[in-house]
């Protein structure tokens, strides 16, 4: 299995097909097996697609202090770091960047960090303000504890995680990762994303309403929405191909403004699937 050190830590990444780097930024309970639906219909549009296992995900490693760093304010900004690491590593200069839910915050962050690592973002089913600590938040949504989730879900889970889902996932539904545990808001920081950046938001999401979606599109200066109807927070996962479709037209549409003069900037109306 491919791993790399980073920073002292093995991470696991995995790289499939050849053409545009096109790399993926799991949620904040998933790893690079998530995208298992995503990643074949990206490769057959002609990009290379990277993953990988953030530390403490999946197969990646996380230290003895990782739960303690899960909570430590130096969790996104060395999740940003890590992700600037493992880019140099790789010998990208810039790529397409996808993040899923918590990892749409790193995507944000990262593209405001290193702009010019950054071609275009599509950012799906990530919570862009908060009007409850993320600490009140995550104890009203994530009621059940591991032992009392449906069997499919544990057995999903330590398949991605291994021994280590149980404790990882009962730290997660308190508090922690990207999100934190206080108020959370993106908006005072998205203005400063100079990329086009989609906005790709499930209207029945159990964790976030969609308005959420509406408050990011406008918080941005170059940015486009989509709404996955009838669509569940798991948006790459219950409807991968609209899922793959919106990344790949969007991509595509960023490269075309971009070969006629427009430079990958984009401000358009609000545009819906159905």
């Amino acid at each position: 299995m491919p791993f790399v050190e980073i920073n002292g830590i093995n991470l696991y990444y995995e790289i499939h097909g050849y053409g545009t780097p096109l790399l993926m930024l799991h949620h904040g309970f998933g790893c690079s097996k998530m995208w298992e639906k995503i990643v074949p219909k990206l490769v057959e549009n002609g990009y290379k697609v990277i993953c990988y296992d953030r530390r403490g995900f999946g197969k990646s490693n996380g230290g003895a202090d990782f739960l303690d760093f899960y909570v430590s304010d130096q969790f996104l900004p060395e999740s940003i770091g890590e992700l600037e690491s493992f880019r140099h590593w790789l010998g990208v200069d810039s790529f397409y960047l996808v993040g899923q839910c918590e990892g749409g915050v790193i995507a944000a962050n990262y593209a405001i960090k290193y702009p010019d690592r950054v071609k275009n973002i599509v950012i799906s089913s990530t919570l862009c303000y908060s009007v409850s600590r993320m600490k009140e938040f995550n104890h009203s949504k994530f009621t059940k504890s591991f032992d009392q989730l449906d069997e499919d879900l544990r057995k999903k889970l330590t398949n991605w995680h291994g021994d280590n889902a149980k404790p990882f996932f009962e730290q997660f539904r308190s508090y922690g990762g990207a999100y934190g545990k206080d108020f959370f808001d993106l908006r005072p920081t998205l203005s400063q994303i100079g990329c086009a950046t989609l906005v790709l938001y499930p209207d029945r999401s159990y964790l976030f309403e969609v308005e959420q979606g509406v408050a990011f599109y406008r918080s941005l200066p170059h940015g486009e929405l989509a709404v996955l109807p009838d669509c569940g927070h798991n948006t790459y996962d219950e409807q991968p191909e609209e899922y793959v479709s919106h990344v790949v037209n969007f991509f595509s549409r960023c490269r075309l403004d971009k070969l006629t003069g427009i430079n990958g900037k984009r401000s358009r109306p609000i545009t819906c699937a159905g």
